[in-house]
């Protein structure tokens, strides 16, 4: 029968037109109000509920919040000490105003600025879809001397309102239990509950909440006075972000009905998170306010490299690499805010693009250009994230990433492992060659050292994708040595040494093949660095032997103040120069760079990342005039040549 047939019209009559009164519509179609039956549209009630005792608080009318988790785990109980749902009769329903609230959709005070100039309920539909989806509900309000209580079932009145008793405080409190026959599984879970609840406190900065899970007998306070600077210290601490450096940003404007607060901080995690907030309320889908303050940011950094000159050769800047490792919260106040739905998922008010914009986009550049020394690190953590993004785009999984419990599998044959299969204990020396390599093999602890010896000086990888690196085989060797992976499929956490040290000759050219070491790491396992895994020994250049005193000199200004340092009468008996580490006797080597107790090992760290960049491409880049320019500039340094 197709659809335009007659016997299909005289079908569909005015009869079958359905008229949904009071909630009855709520319980036909509960996800049009709440999202869904499942877990998150269950606690969507307590958050619907909470957040009228939050508009309590921004009405400055209340500065307390309990919430109750009964025994049964599947009942709650919403208390706050604001002003109290009024009681008293509504002139043109004639019904009590808290009945008409709880049974009637688009019903309450916040249609307007009059009671509440900043909301979270805008809809009037949070209480009465509460209670529509409970199997029972109670109403007890403290106000105008009294305590009155309503119940519910499946949203509707089973008692009127009955004045109960005097009573000298005020406020509200709301005990539900989810009509079972709606969802899924009735059954709240105290972790959510809590999370979200101490994200309230912190979003709040004035206002204590209390949770009290009877069935654990527990109770926990949140009170976060300093607001969402701590909530940002917070996140950054659980997540285990460390931060580039450890000053945020933080800036705030309050004028006419809106108030904008925010705060940033660079991390050196991979993701980037912004959390905001509507009227307090998690705005989880973003909206016109979090594309403000994106956009904001990319502006401010940007305009910053731009007046002072900073654009490294070879890298084009992306937005995502600016906001890469950005931890941010937004919170704007709105008394008329326009959300997406009823669970306010998304706000959608455009105005506020411009001002979270007009707000962060000055303020930023105004903090970058004020702390030079916090900007260089922002900006050289950004520097590097291009760069990483530009490499792993042509990063294969060559290297494949092993545990540290195999350790002794496919590892390179020239490696001199050490017994220890404990990372943290372990320590891997880089050497120049063959001949070095033996030496320090002899001197070590065989126990807890390893020893790598290269083949003269590696290739430079400053300008080179991650593909191009592992073709070469004494940098694979290296990365398989390590365990980690490199570019995309580096992993910190299957390091086979704690301790990697570089021991080179004390020379121009160990100096050399030392910074193409520290070019390789810094371009392409930076990781390595910012966990404070790198380190440089120090091998000395000269022993010095008076008498039966021995003296060890780490280059020659070093040797002229020992010998400065001899009483007037006495002269040293032999000066021996090592040519390099491999004529060095093992005692010796052991003795002044192996030694754990007697060694001095320089950590390698990152203080000025893009100062670090700059030079690296500088010494090691492409443009010849680069090093023309830093030679000539340095040239006044060196007293003399080692050939």
């Amino acid at each position: 029968m197709t659809a335009n047939s007659p016997a299909s019209k005289s079908n569909y009559t005015a009869s079958d037109i359905e008229v949904l009164e009071g909630l009855e519509a709520v319980r036909r179609r509960p996800s049009m109000y709440i999202g869904g039956v499942d877990s998150r549209g269950l606690h969507h009630l307590l958050w619907e509920i909470v957040d009228n005792s939050v508009d309590e608080y921004l009405a400055r009318e209340a500065d307390r919040i309990s919430v109750t988790l009964h025994k049964d785990g599947c009942s709650l109980t919403v208390t706050d000490n604001g002003r109290g749902i009024p009681v008293d009769i509504h002139p043109k329903t004639k019904r009590p105003a808290l009945e008409l609230i709880l049974t009637t959709l688009h019903s309450g005070g916040k249609f307007s600025n009059k009671n509440y100039a900043r909301s979270g309920g805008l809809h009037g539909v949070g209480s009465s879809v509460v209670n529509a989806l409970s199997g029972e509900l109670v109403a007890t309000i403290h106000r105008d001397g009294y305590e009155w209580v309503q119940r519910y079932k499946l949203g509707k009145p089973t008692t009127p309102v009955k004045q109960v008793r005097p009573f000298r405080g005020r406020g509200t409190s709301i005990f539900f239990r989810p009509d079972d026959s709606i969802f899924r599984r009735v059954h709240f879970d105290t972790a959510i509950i809590r999370q979200h609840l101490e994200d309230i406190s912190y979003i709040h900065g004035g206002l204590a909440i209390t949770f009290v899970d009877e069935a654990k007998r527990e109770t926990t306070e949140f009170s976060h006075p300093d607001g969402i600077a701590a909530y940002l210290g917070k996140l950054c601490t659980e997540q285990q972000k460390k931060p580039v450096v450890e000053p945020l940003f933080a800036v705030t404007r309050e004028e006419d009905a809106a108030r904008i607060e925010v705060v940033l901080r660079w991390t050196e995690a991979t993701e980037e998170e912004i959390r905001s907030y509507v009227n307090g309320i998690r705005t989880h889908a973003g909206g016109t306010h979090e594309a403000g303050l994106r956009g904001a940011i990319v502006k401010a950094v940007k305009n910053y490299m731009e007046v002072h000159n900073i654009n490294p050769k070879g890298v084009t800047i992306t937005a995502e690499d600016i906001r890469e490792g950005l931890v941010g919260i937004l919170s704007v106040f709105l008394s008329d805010p326009m959300f997406q739905g009823q669970t306010k998922e998304r706000l959608n008010n455009p105005e506020m693009t411009s001002q979270v914009d007009g707000l962060v986009r000055p303020a930023l550049e105004n903090w970058l250009n004020g702390n030079p020394t916090i900007a260089d690190a922002i900006i050289g953590r950004i520097v590097l994230s291009a760069r990483a993004r530009m490499a792993s785009r042509d990063a294969a999984s060559e290297v494949r990433r092993k545990t540290p419990s195999s350790r002794k599998l496919s590892l390179p044959g020239k490696l001199i492992d050490c017994r220890s299969n404990k990372p943290e204990e372990s320590e891997l020396f880089i050497v120049e060659g063959q001949s070095a390599g033996g030496t320090t093999a002899v001197g070590r602890d065989s126990r807890t050292q390893a020893v790598l010896p290269l083949r003269g000086k590696i290739l430079n990888t400053e300008s080179l994708g991650t593909h191009k690196v592992l073709e070469n085989q004494e940098l694979k060797d290296l990365v398989e040595t390590l365990g980690t992976g490199i570019g995309a499929n580096f992993d910190i956490r299957s390091l086979r040494y704690h301790r990697v040290i570089l021991l080179m000759d004390a020379d121009s050219d160990g100096n050399h093949i030392t910074t193409l070491i520290l070019a390789f790491f810094f371009r392409h396992m930076r990781e390595l660095i910012r966990n404070g895994h790198l380190f440089l020994a120090q091998p000395p250049l000269y022993r010095i032997a008076v008498g039966k005193q021995i003296h060890y000199a780490l280059n020659d200004a070093h040797k002229e103040e020992i010998l400065a340092a001899l009483p007037a009468n006495r002269k040293p008996d032999a000066i021996s120069r090592f040519k390099g580490l491999g004529e060095m006797p093992a005692e010796y080597l052991s003795e002044t760079t192996l030694h754990p107790a007697r060694r001095t090992l320089l950590r390698v760290d990152i203080e000025m990342q893009l100062e670090a960049d700059k030079t690296f491409q500088q010494l090691l880049g492409k443009d010849p005039a680069q090093r023309y320019e830093i030679i000539m500039n340095e040239a006044n340094l060196a007293e003399e040549l080692d050939v």
